[in-house]
């Protein structure tokens, strides 16, 4: 099993993150961190790195469900997201698998959240 979902579209960077971040509100996600990993590199490295952002996506609904099925699920909280620059005019957009990510914790109630966040992200990489 694949931890991930995704997708290469022909878009620009700027283009996919606010097609994305679009597609997740739909699917009823804020975001709740946003990290740009290419600024936080140079920062903190000075090295050079391709655009690259990590989203950190919360649906409330289901965090509140997967919170109160398991109090230290916060661990594995948000969903992250990454929009990622292959080259230009290429963009890879790219969301964690939760169902993979869950199976470590032996809850059969998270089960059935995690495949509910699943098929969201899959329909919100779908659409991009």
């Amino acid at each position: 099993m694949s931890y991930y979902f995704t997708k290469i579209v022909k878009a620009s960077y700027d283009e996919a993150v606010a097609k994305v971040t679009a597609e997740l509100k739909v699917e009823g996600f804020g975001i709740l961190t946003e990290i740009d990993v290419r600024e936080t590199l140079k920062k903190k490295l000075n090295v050079d790195f391709r655009r690259y952002i990590i989203l950190g996506a919360c649906n409330p609904p289901s965090a509140y469900k997967a919170l109160t099925a398991e109090n230290k699920i916060g661990t594995m909280l948000p969903c992250n997201v990454i929009v990622q620059e292959i080259s230009d005019g290429q963009v890879e957009v790219t969301a964690i698998d939760p169902l993979a990510s869950m199976q470590a914790v032996e809850n059969p109630a998270l089960k059935e959240i995690a495949s509910d966040i699943s098929n969201k992200l899959k329909t919100v990489i779908g659409r991009v």
